[in-house]
């Protein structure tokens, strides 16, 4: 077997259009499959990869600030320095971390699912 890549992350949410406003605003995700799936699930990718949202009823547990299961992102270096400055002039809150080889960002989507923001180019 040779894996290519990670093609998604599937998260259950608890409302289709307001995940699909946020993941397309605030990380800037684009919509693929619609005419095929529609919202079931819903797709949003940068460059091939990125997340499947599928509605639930169920409850949905919110992540912590400190919990492990997250989604990840890369973006340059620039780009994150970008992705900061949105996010503070958005008025989201996120936390901030040096992992020594990384740089990340961490926020939470409207069901408080983690996503992280990461760069592995070093910080100006």
């Amino acid at each position: 077997m040779r894996i290519e890549a990670l093609d998604h992350v599937g998260l259950p949410v608890s409302d289709v259009d307001r995940s699909i406003e946020w993941y397309q605003r605030v990380l800037g995700l684009e919509r693929a499959f619609e005419d095929a799936w529609g919202t079931y699930p819903a797709v949003l990718v940068a460059n091939g990869t990125g997340v499947a949202l599928f509605p639930t009823d169920e409850p949905i547990t919110p992540s912590e600030w400190g919990s492990l299961a997250h989604v990840g992102f890369r973006v340059s270096a620039q780009g994150y320095v970008d992705a900061r400055d949105e996010l503070e002039a958005a008025g989201i809150e996120f936390r901030e971390r040096d992992h020594h080889a990384a740089w990340s960002l961490y926020i939470r989507d409207p069901d408080s699912h983690m996503v992280e923001i990461s760069t592995y180019e070093p910080l100006a």
